[in-house]
């Protein structure tokens, strides 16, 4: 593979899910940063065979003092020259403190060098407006990601961090503007807002990505990038799209002013717009290779689910069986292509472009 594919070198501690069969959390997030040429040390939060999205799953969850011994077998190894963390999910709120003790020891540790080390967070608690996490994870969360430098809720995870139900644009706006102001988070990218639901909206099979980095009076630089839905659920696209921002981003940041690689949080000056922010110019290549990957992951899931012969003896199962095998079916066909699409991660086709968000959708005091 050609060096010029390559992001800046950067080592990334992942501290996220992991499966044996399938790509999701750790598995997902560190064959993608691999892929770009990152160098990826995975904590594993959890063991399962397979995601949950199957509806059933073999496995064990780590427990805050395993999280917090792995990191002190790395400390006391000196083992700690991570660019990057990147945290993902975490299976209580105690394993969610643990993840943000290490997240906080490593900033202290690189203090004295500002932007020599950057802290993505996924607060991963819910989607489709439902919690699949216990209570005490939230108010964990809510606790630590005041210390993070970017975040990367979904639109339910947003709407219990900023707590506004996001029914429009200008509520929406309102959200991400919330969770600057109450969190001190420095960017946030709202994942996923399925648009055509919100009020006000005038796309209909659109998903959007909302985006911002804050001037130095706290107010947000919107940005939005435009992308069309496809008709299937896939498991893993979050962490997918965290991995891809870890190394979009540091790249957008080294092609900046090169100044900006020692600013505190890769905060950008005030005067650079929306739309030409490195998070912006990262998430418009994140979304590119999401995109093509995805559309050649349905291609294959058809393909799959075309060829299947049932057998025999499924013939003979109920009606509950035949569901279930069904379920288990389709969802090992919506399995992500990642590998064998990974020309995609290296040389995304940017289709969808960043564009800044309308002044009449900002919150009245910045408008």
């Amino acid at each position: 593979m050609s060096a010029d594919l390559l992001v800046p070198e950067t080592r990334v501690l992942a501290v996220a899910s992991h499966v044996v069969y399938g790509y999701v959390g750790n598995k997902m997030a560190s064959v993608v940063m691999q892929l770009l040429g990152c160098d990826v040390a995975a904590l594993n939060t959890v063991h399962f065979s397979n995601h949950t999205g199957y509806r059933q799953f073999k496995g064990t969850r780590a427990t805050a003092d395993e999280i917090t011994a792995l990191y002190d077998g790395l400390t006391q190894s000196n083992l700690l020259d991570f660019d990057v963390m990147l945290s993902g999910y975490a299976p209580s709120a105690a394993a969610v403190e643990a993840v943000g003790a290490i997240g906080m020891d490593l900033q202290r540790k690189a203090a004295k060098n500002p932007g020599s080390f950057f802290w993505i967070l996924d607060p991963v608690m819910g989607d489709q407006g439902r919690l699949y996490v216990n209570d005490e994870v939230v108010p964990a969360y809510k606790n630590i990601i005041r210390y993070a430098d970017l975040i990367l809720p979904n639109q339910f995870e947003a709407e219990v961090l900023s707590g506004i139900k996001i029914t429009s644009l200008a509520t929406l706006a309102d959200a991400i503007t919330a969770i600057h102001a109450t969190y001190n988070i420095p960017h946030v990218i709202i994942t996923s807002v399925q648009i055509a639901n919100l009020s006000d909206s005038p796309l209909p099979n659109t998903l959007t990505v909302i985006g911002s980095t804050t001037r130095s009076n706290g107010s947000p630089r919107l940005f939005r990038v435009d992308v069309p839905a496809l008709d299937c659920y896939f498991s893993g696209t979050g962490d997918m799209f965290a991995a891809l921002t870890v190394a979009r981003f540091r790249e957008a940041v080294f092609n900046a002013d090169p100044a900006l690689r020692t600013t505190k949080s890769w905060v950008s000056p005030d005067d650079v717009p929306a739309t030409e922010l490195p998070l912006a110019k990262s998430t418009v290549k994140v979304l590119a290779s999401m995109h093509s990957v995805l559309e050649k992951t349905l291609e294959a899931r058809d393909a799959e689910l075309r060829a299947i012969i049932p057998d025999e003896s499924e013939q003979l199962l109920n009606e509950s069986e035949r569901k279930k095998t069904e379920h288990l079916r389709e969802s090992k066909a919506a399995e992500v292509r990642v590998v064998r699409h990974a020309q995609y991660l290296r040389e995304p086709d940017v289709e969808f472009q960043a564009s800044e968000w309308r002044a009449e959708d900002l919150p009245e005091q910045f408008r």
